[in-house]
């Protein structure tokens, strides 16, 4: 007989994890909303699935062909590649009933028909937060925005990592100085992978653009500028470039790196780095990125900056606006297969609910009552040995048993077995609660 069973798999570039990662997974995601949500942040949740050209509108090149694109009926349709298109569309659909600065964070699977290779993927997790104003906003949002990000990766363990911080219109007025404003945006993309390719690779790509050398040598001493964040910021000042982006962009690092002084940044949380550009000409201001230290190799864990006009391909408004954005699923994954995370845990109940006797029905009311004072409770409902739903329990690592048998049900109580310690003792329901909650 012929064998008829479809062999089970997952499409490459979707992540599929066990109930421990997927526990971890959760936990983290929403550390990051509570974060999120401490600074005033308000929840957006955008369809997965827009209008084609509402959602393509400002696409081309080499995100248009990553696009998950499909026709419905008389409809042209596409996922979503990013969470930035869709809120610009949501701003611009619900301006009149928006009030501005506009705080959203959005945490959403996002899809691009990327080619899949290890830690890349098709469908993956962003979560962003985005400030938006009406006409202008307030440099102080740029400096918030990483205290929000110094906050996030505290609550998620983080010790050790370090925002990177630079503004684009520096580096603008310094290539206007030397008469590279049509290379710019190529000088920057290219600076901007230094970290990845190294400072001799970034020369022979400067020089690829039929850049002088006196100039290649003023880019390469510009973005080498070291020391202390002050000591970075004077040095900047004493180049005394009489241009109006260098010298608005210097106003505007200092502004922010005075701001988030005063929100309570530690000083050895972030740094000024000068080779920082986002390879995006979409970034107009200030721009970030963040690395954890003791795993360089994941390079930066969460980017953003400042944009001049969210919504221009849908509205005449202008709508100014700041944000960032964590990978969430490449970040778990990195950080997972580095080793990097305890993925220990094997269930979520507080508490098991196990039968002594062949009646399994008393067990019932005892889980509700558990579950009425908030104790994530699981129920063992097969007829089996005694031993082996303890095993059960064991191998989850739930911390309590409550075991129901004859003389439980006679006296209306519970045992109560603590499977850390192995004690074990016969309570009623109340003090049960008590116990499994820590509260005794």
């Amino acid at each position: 007989m012929a064998n008829n069973k479809v062999e089970p798999r997952t499409l490459p570039g979707f992540m599929e994890l066990l109930p421990n990662e997927q526990i971890l997974f959760n936990e983290m995601k929403e550390k990051i909303q509570k974060s999120y949500e401490k600074f005033g942040f308000l929840p957006l949740n955008t369809p997965i699935i827009e209008m084609a050209d509402v959602l393509l509108a400002k696409a081309g090149g080499e995100t248009e062909k990553q696009i998950y694109r499909f026709n419905k009926g008389e409809h042209d349709l596409a996922l979503r590649f990013d969470l930035t298109v869709p809120l610009a569309k949501y701003v611009a659909m619900h301006y009149g009933e928006l009030s501005f600065p506009f705080k959203r964070y959005q945490i959403g699977k996002v899809y691009r028909g990327e080619r899949p290779q290890k830690g890349r993927f098709r469908e993956f997790y962003q979560c962003d937060i985005d400030i938006i104003g009406d006409t202008e906003l307030n440099n102080f949002y740029d400096a918030e925005i990483p205290n929000v990000i110094y906050t996030t990766f505290k609550e998620l363990g983080f010790s050790d990592f370090t925002i990177h911080i630079n503004n684009r219109k520096i580096l603008n007025g310094l290539f206007s100085s030397l008469n590279l404003v049509k290379e710019s945006t190529d000088i920057m993309r290219i600076i901007d992978k230094i970290a990845k390719i190294g400072e001799e690779n970034v020369i022979k790509e400067l020089t690829s653009l039929n850049i002088d050398s006196d100039s290649i040598s003023t880019i390469m001493n510009f973005i080498k500028i070291s020391g202390s964040n002050d000591e970075k910021l004077l040095a900047i000042d004493n180049l005394n470039i009489k241009d109006e982006f260098f010298t608005t962009g210097l106003t505007e690092l200092k502004e922010v790196v005075n701001c988030m002084r005063l929100l309570g940044l530690p000083e050895d949380h972030f740094v000024i780095d000068l080779t920082i550009a986002r390879g995006l000409d979409y970034y107009t201001g200030t721009v970030y990125e963040t690395f954890l230290n003791d795993y360089p190799e994941l390079g930066s864990v969460c980017s953003g900056g400042r944009y001049e006009n969210l919504a221009e391909y849908y509205t005449n408004k202008k709508l100014p606006g700041v944000g960032i954005s964590i990978g969430l699923t490449r970040l778990f994954y990195k950080l997972n297969e580095l080793h990097a995370l305890k993925v220990d845990k094997k269930s979520i109940s507080d508490v098991l609910v196990v039968s002594a006797s062949d009646d399994l029905t008393h067990c019932l009311p005892v889980a509700t009552a558990f579950r009425n004072a908030n104790i994530n409770t699981e129920l063992y409902m097969e007829n089996k040995k005694i031993k082996a739903k303890f095993k059960y329990a064991d191998k989850l690592c739930i911390p309590f048993v409550a075991v129901i048998g004859e003389t439980e049900i006679e006296t209306n109580t519970v045992s109560l077995k603590n499977m850390v310690t192995g004690e074990q003792v016969q309570v009623n329901i109340e003090e049960a609660i008590k116990i499994i909650k820590g509260t005794v």
